[in-house]
């Protein structure tokens, strides 16, 4: 019966990268004869290490096109159709999606997986989640109005940090790597004219006020080193200085201490730095390497602050020496060997300003990168996993549909924890369309400032439509006439008071998206002022879940505090040990009524939570107690 099932079906697999090699090969060796494969990414090095169906020689290459290959040879029967492309690309839209039994995800985006559950539901196809990192892993089951959808629980925007800590007190190591990567590296090799907080100007040693300049200015002719040595004074000497004169920061902290050039090189390291540069670093664009030049191996090595220093140097000249016509329009890229180098050691000398632990190039490029590495057994089993549960979605076996969480260590003597899935919530503003709530300041905020923040960033909605009642006040699309253009770009400048049909305190806007024929509603409040730490959007979005009352908020947290159990969910940030941001937390508990967990009955009062993240290579299990949230009911 399975076999007849395989053979039949025809799969859409989204996704061909180390979930997506495993899974091509076991849907090829469990009889499927009908496959198609989504992938817009290249091979590279950095993925043959658990991309099986990969080898040197395919580096560049498709990398649907290449699994496609290495999979016929050793089942040349099956059809396999790939498709070098992004899956949000206009030709992948619900009729595409209609012809499949089954849609199988193996993404690494928030965004991306969004946006195909969405084409999904208006499809009306099954959709088998997926997700690792490291030895961490799940694969979720979502069947329109069966079982909750992918959004019915809310994904928040990954973890942020107050700027005043970034900049004036930082305590951990991510602290230092958000200011090195966020902060020096895009105000001296991105956009010049960004506003940041390390715009502080100093008289640079002039007595007189007038002659303020900005040190990060490059002056003409300057040479890189007295650059390189000004840069490096300003922002690990002077900035600490300036910090330090403020007394009151300091009275439960512990004080930083300024670390200025002349410190930490001697004039016998400066020159051979330079004489270093001049001789070796003959390379060009991403190849050219501050480590190679200085002689430097290993990238597990824990630099000592004057090897971080002489990175720095080293890596700053280099930019200027061989990257010189990028500099303006750089942003941080952790596959870009020279970047991760100055960012480790920008980073580095900051933590060692604060009495921080100092990290090897290799942690430091996981943490900018949001990196948990990947373990290829863990994709395997995942991949197991989700043809598992695609052959029950064929069978319409709803109720054994399972979803299952791969553990580090065991719980229960078990490292796959499988739970039954739970309805839809009816508060999804996705599958249920549920009215969502905007708090705006709607004499400020341009139209402009709604499409991005809101219906892009939130909603993920890539060719968005806005109306009000029958007014069009807002199209995406390649098929625009000029003055349509024109009539919604001047719309786009307009405050939503000022728009030709007025958004005010009440009004609710339609918001669509064609491609993925998804529609919500969007109820409008004016609200004058927001935190601008809390809420630097300057906007508030709910209607994620249902609100909870004070009382019962309160109720919720005395049971929580007396230890009661919970099936509660939740939705927050985390960091895990090694300061990795981790986003879109799940907290579920194992069904009573699964047959594993029967098993465990008499424990009912040890049961535990985990809280799972969603995307590969992003994702955390914790034990802990559920702390709030809305009941959600298991499918019948």
């Amino acid at each position: 019966m399975d076999l007849q099932l395989s053979v039949g079906a025809k799969v859409l697999m989204v996704g061909a990268g180390g979930i997506g090699c495993e899974l091509l090969k076991t849907l090829a060796l469990s009889g499927f004869q009908d496959i198609h494969i989504i992938d817009m990414d290249t091979i590279e090095v950095s993925n043959l290490n658990r991309q099986f169906l990969f080898r040197q020689s395919h580096v560049g290459q498709s990398k649907s096109k290449v699994a496609r290959d290495a999979v016929l040879k050793f089942r040349p029967h099956v059809s396999i159709k790939s498709y070098h492309a992004n899956v949000k690309d206009p030709e992948f839209n619900v009729e595409f999606f209609k012809q499949f039994n089954v849609v199988l995800n193996g993404l690494d985006n928030l965004d991306a997986r969004r946006h195909v559950n969405r084409l999904c539901l208006a499809a009306n196809v099954p959709l088998v989640e997926s997700g690792t990192t490291g030895f961490l892993g799940q694969v979720t089951v979502h069947v329109k109005g069966r079982t909750e959808c992918y959004e019915c629980q809310p994904k928040p925007a990954p973890k942020t940090y107050p700027v005043c800590t970034i900049t004036s007190t930082p305590s951990k190591f991510v602290h230092c790597i958000v200011w090195a990567k966020d902060l020096l590296f895009a105000k001296l090799f991105g956009d010049k004219n960004q506003e940041n907080d390390l715009n502080i100007r100093s008289s640079d040693g002039a007595s007189s006020s007038e002659n303020v300049v900005d040190v990060f200015e490059r002056r003409e002719g300057e040479d890189i080193d007295d650059y390189g040595r000004r840069i490096f004074d300003h922002v690990f000497g002077y900035n600490i200085e300036l910090a330090l004169s403020n007394e009151e920061t300091w009275k439960n902290r512990n004080k930083p201490k300024p670390i200025y050039s002349k410190d930490v090189l001697s004039d016998e390291l400066a020159q051979q730095n330079g004489n270093v540069v001049q001789d070796s670093a003959t390379d060009d664009g991403l190849s050219v390497s501050a480590m190679s030049s200085l002689g430097m191996k290993n990238p597990q090595d824990i630099w000592s602050l004057s090897e971080n220093s002489r990175i720095f140097f080293e890596s700053l000249r280099l930019f200027f020496m061989k990257r010189g016509k990028e500099i303006g329009n750089l942003s941080f890229d952790k596959d870009d060997q020279l970047a991760v180098e100055f960012v480790t050691a920008a980073a580095n000398i900051r933590a060692a300003s604060f009495g921080i632990p100092l990290h090897s190039l290799f942690e430091a490029k996981g943490i900018a990168g949001n990196i948990v590495h990947a373990v290829a057994t863990t994709n395997a089993i995942i991949a197991g996993l989700i043809v598992i549960e695609a052959i029950k979605v064929l069978k319409n076996d709803i109720k054994s549909y399972r979803m299952t969480y791969c553990l580090e260590h065991p719980t229960r003597k078990m490292l796959l924890m499988p739970v039954e899935p739970f309805e839809p919530n009816e508060s999804c503003y996705v599958c249920s369309e549920t009215p969502l709530l905007l708090e705006i300041n709607t004499h400020r905020s341009k139209l402009k400032d709604f499409v991005e923040r809101i219906v892009k960033a939130k909603l993920g909605m890539n060719l968005p439509i806005i109306m009000q009642g029958s007014n069009l006040l807002f199209e995406a699309g390649d098929d625009l006439d000029e003055d349509m253009i024109a009539n919604y770009e001047a719309n786009l400048e307009k405050v939503l008071a000022e728009l030709p049909s007025p958004v005010t305190s009440g009004t609710m806007l339609t918001v669509e998206d064609l491609l993925q024929e998804f529609t919500c509603n969007i109820n409008i409040k004016h609200r004058e002022e927001f935190d601008e730490e809390k809420e630097p959007d300057g906007m508030l979005l709910s209607g994620w879940t249902q609100p909870v009352s004070a009382s019962e908020k309160e109720k919720e947290d005395k049971s929580i505090n007396n230890g009661a159990n919970s099936s509660d969910v939740t939705v927050e940030a985390v960091e895990d040990e090694t300061g990795v941001v981790a986003v879109g937390v799940k907290k579920r508990r194992i069904s009573e009524t699964s047959e594993v967990a029967a098993n465990a009955a008499a424990d009912e009062t040890n049961h535990k939570q985990y809280q799972v993240i969603d995307d590969e290579d992003d994702l955390v299990v914790l034990d802990g107690n559920s702390d709030a949230g809305n009941k959600r009911k298991r499918m019948q």
